[in-house]
């Protein structure tokens, strides 16, 4: 790429948004140019209106420190510094709507990490590995909004990431699972925390999120749903039941799953672990710059993964299996991780907006 797309950050102040300035220092494809946050941020510089806020461990990079922070409402002002935006804004679900539908109808493409849109029927909700042939969907997205460069894709909920994946390689391979039961570990990264903002999760756990259950129960089955009169139709199988739980860890969703295949479909677990080594998608294929180069492994000691050994496993953007054994009622069990703010939130829109560069959805202004 000659020259590198201008990148603006909705939301820039947040965790999300600290998350996506410290994945895109020296990108080879992407610069940050333009930061929006709320009213009491505007006018500041980012390093000013972060103040002792900054929850990354890495510091903050010297290229964003001087940046003038914009107010998110004003649209017209983001857009034109910009080709292209990164959403992770604190507001109401129906604020989130309109406002990165206005900033699509500037002719700007919205890479979204929140939940508003995600059941929009023509905004695609992609992990680039397992649905990128949703993005077709956007050429009727851009007809309602009466766009021509101007659109909105999301990424899904960062629960679903640690065992998604892994039954989506088996799906892939013709072998589809029935019912899944699924309890998933979850990090306070997940609620924007950290244990300084959070000291009462110091050893506790809240056995409640939220909304959580039923995106992890619903959200695996609109990535595995199918396009149908320019919208995404959510696939009817396999069943997925969940329980979500905060447990004091920084960085890192496990799951616990179980999986039962259709009649006759049972595999070897030798079999099963051959499919997910072997499995990569289309970021594979197009070498994208994030992308990990092996997108599933498999552990095979019985104490991992861990969240201490392998939250980072290809710098984040990886998946992490292990445990997989036979099960006195399922068929199946194993454990799995993925790093929540990265593959789950930040880096997966990342990897996102770098497909859809690849596929010249996103192009220069």
């Amino acid at each position: 790429m000659d020259k590198k797309l201008r990148v603006g950050i909705l939301g820039g102040t947040g965790m999300v948004g600290q998350r996506f300035i410290s994945l895109l220092e020296n990108h080879p494809w992407f610069e940050v140019v333009a930061i929006a946050a709320s009213p009491r941020s505007a006018g500041k510089t980012y390093e000013e209106a972060i103040g002792g806020r900054w929850k990354m461990t890495t510091p903050m990079p010297e290229a964003v420190k001087k940046i003038v922070v914009k107010d998110v409402s004003d649209v017209q002002g983001v857009s034109s510094e910009v080709d292209f935006v990164f959403s992770a804004v604190d507001m109401t679900k129906e604020e989130i709507k309109k406002i990165e539908e206005e900033y699509a109808k500037t002719e700007t493409p919205v890479v979204s990490n929140n939940s508003a849109h995600r059941w929009t029927p023509d905004v695609p909700m992609v992990v680039p590995e397992l649905n990128p042939e949703h993005l077709a969907v956007i050429e009727n997205q851009k007809k309602r909004l009466g766009t021509t460069r101007g659109f909105i894709v999301v990424k899904p909920n960062c629960s679903i990431q640690s065992y998604t994946p892994a039954l989506h390689a088996l799906k892939k391979a013709g072998y589809e699972p029935k019912t899944v039961v699924a309890t998933t570990y979850q990090a306070i990264s997940g609620a924007g925390k950290t244990f300084k903002d959070w000291p009462e999760m110091e050893h506790n756990i809240i056995p409640f999120i939220g909304g959580e259950e039923e995106k992890s129960e619903q959200e695996p089955l609109r990535i595995w749903g199918h396009i149908e009169n320019g919208q995404i139709v959510k696939a009817e199988s396999p069943v997925i039941t969940t329980q979500c739980i905060r447990v004091p860890i920084q960085d890192g969703h496990t799951a616990a799953v179980f999986m039962t295949f259709e009649d006759g479909k049972k595999l070897s677990k030798e079999e099963i672990i051959k499919i997910w080594r072997e499995f990569s998608g289309l970021p594979q294929e197009l070498n994208l710059p994030s992308a990990p180069k092996h997108f599933i492994q498999y552990l095979e000691d019985d104490n991992r993964p861990q969240v201490a050994l392998d939250v980072n496993y290809e710098n984040g953007f990886g998946v992490s299996i292990g445990r997989l054994r036979e099960d006195i009622l399922f068929d199946y069990k194993f454990v799995g991780l993925s790093h929540n703010t990265i593959r789950g939130a930040a880096g997966g829109a990342v990897l996102i907006a770098e497909l859809l560069t690849a596929q010249k959805y996103i192009t220069a202004k």
